[in-house]
């Protein structure tokens, strides 16, 4: 190579050199420093993309499992106070089943009403509790509800049981004869609006089931008719017997929470006030089979549990008020167990009362089991869309401390090169000596 002072090209060769290994170890110590080998779109356009797809991804999975696990917490509390609500009921139970036994006085039994009166109270505070701020089982966060009317179903009489069948003529699920007699007495009890209503009647040789409840109900309730086809739910969906068999069916004459019936009782007694036990055993038989709900637009609670719209669950809490269990009337009126006749009939209102709440609590804690189930596929999911994300992103330690320990004695060649081939130009000077 030619001797020359103008243009100095090992010293430009190596600057080159010295600005790339520069440049290299640059990107080195970021991927050291930082932990990833993709620190901007640059380092690897697709990679890049794909990272931070995934990272939205891991955020958004993180985030429901939080929702889940604040619905998980809203539920408790929810079914919390369905539990107070349960534990309430059984006691006024065993209360309604101490005042039906004549062993009290009228006073004892005024005794165990305000008693009563104060649990029923207490039911009611219980359907107000709140969980940051929203009501939950008062009956405001239902699903969309089609009113319906209380229906009560009788799977213990016979499947050939009609609404003009005598009532000497009823005959077990069995076949076996009631033995009901044209002499006995025939006494119906309900309770609406928070009233008892009871009436008796004679048997009578022509006396039939659809004769009976509407007399001695004022039309209060009716007989619907028998055939597994009950009727129809909140949802409009078909409502049928348990057995799939015929089974009679009453319902009260009018709809919603307002026209309610609860706690329907039928027994038979002969005329020296001895009790028929086997008919009463299938004559007390009348389980609701439909609740009785007002028309409700859906305001039920909506948990978003994925990460794309839509993927939610929705859950609907029922109205956990004394007033649509069946224990007080709008107008303040609660259960009465003032004397033997009512505190009879309340047995099967509470009765009535427990399963509409045990029904409750049941719902809930399904959906508190689906949900965690959900929280740990979540979790899953986070943890392997991270392991893959971490992959296409983070850096392997080892080999970038190795890069990076290469570029820098890389640099610092170069950088004594080009003091070497700095010096070169000066060596032109000696020819002029």
């Amino acid at each position: 190579m030619a001797m020359v002072v103008k243009n100095n090209m090992s010293a430009l060769s190596t600057l080159n050199t010295l600005n790339k290994n520069t440049n290299a170890l640059s990107k080195s110590l970021q991927k050291v420093s930082s932990g990833m080998k993709i620190n901007s779109a640059a380092d690897d356009a697709s990679g890049y993309a794909i990272s931070e797809r995934m990272r939205v991804q891991i955020r958004s999975l993180d985030q429901a499992n939080s929702n889940a696990q604040n619905g998980g917490s809203m539920l408790k509390v929810a079914e919390g106070a369905v539990s107070s609500t349960v534990d309430i009921l059984k006691t006024l139970k065993e209360k309604a089943v101490n005042a039906a036994n004549d062993t009290n006085t009228d006073a004892d039994r005024a005794t165990i009403q305000k008693e009563m009166d104060q649990s029923i109270d207490q039911i009611n505070d219980n359907a107000n509790v709140t969980f940051n701020g929203q009501y939950l089982v008062d009956g405001s966060k239902n699903k969309k509800v089609t009113q319906t009317t209380t229906t009560m179903t009788n799977q213990a009489l016979c499947t050939d049981t009609a609404k003009t069948t005598a009532l000497t003529d009823l005959r077990a699920r069995n076949g076996d004869s009631l033995n009901i007699h044209s002499t006995d007495i025939v006494t119906i009890s309900y309770v609406k609006d928070g009233k008892t209503h009871t009436s008796s009647t004679t048997v009578g040789s022509t006396n039939t089931l659809d004769n009976v409840i509407k007399n001695l109900t004022g039309n209060a309730i009716s007989i619907s008719g028998t055939g597994t086809h009950i009727g129809f739910d909140a949802s409009t969906n078909t409502v049928a017997t348990a057995s799939g068999e015929n089974a009679i069916t009453i319902q009260s004459a009018s709809g919603g929470i307002d026209g309610q019936i609860a706690g329907f009782t039928m027994y038979i007694t002969d005329n020296k006030g001895n009790v028929n036990k086997s008919a009463n055993a299938a004559l007390d038989a009348f389980d609701e089979s439909i609740r009785a709900e007002n028309d409700s637009k859906d305001n039920s609670i909506v948990m978003q549990i994925g990460t794309k719209a839509g993927q939610s669950i929705n859950v609907g809490l029922s109205d956990m008020k004394a007033i649509a269990l069946g224990l007080q009337g709008k107008d303040g009126n609660t259960l009465s167990v003032g004397n033997q006749e009512k505190a009879n009939a309340a047995i099967n209102v509470l009765d009535s009362a427990i399963q509409k709440a045990l029904d409750q609590q049941t719902t809930i804690g399904a959906i508190e089991s689906r949900l965690e189930y959900t929280q740990s596929n979540l979790t899953t999911a986070s943890e392997n869309v991270t392991a893959a994300e971490s992959t296409i992103r983070d850096a392997d330690m080892a080999k970038e401390m190795t890069e990076y320990t290469k570029n820098n004695v890389l640099m610092q060649a170069a950088q004594s090169m080009l003091a070497q081939a700095n010096q070169s130009s000066s060596n032109a000077l000696s020819l002029l000596q």
